[in-house]
């Protein structure tokens, strides 16, 4: 998994912290939980505001169908 895949980790994401709204997760937190996913061997380095947005986005969609 890298930063490439955004619906993987908010899967993961979904997975790991089910009852977070995503909408409430600060980018900082977002980038640290997303490092410490299992599978993840992205460089920590290369993130920008624009791919923790698309994650964010993919895990709110995965967050808001889980019912």
């Amino acid at each position: 998994m890298n930063w490439s895949d955004p619906y993987e980790i908010g899967f993961e994401l979904l997975n790991q912290h089910p009852d977070v709204d995503p909408l409430t997760v600060r980018f900082t937190d977002l980038h640290k939980w997303v490092t410490e996913l299992p599978g993840f061997e992205g460089d920590p380095k290369t993130s920008n505001e624009k791919i923790l947005e698309s994650i964010q986005m993919a895990w709110l969609e995965e967050w808001q169908d889980r019912d």
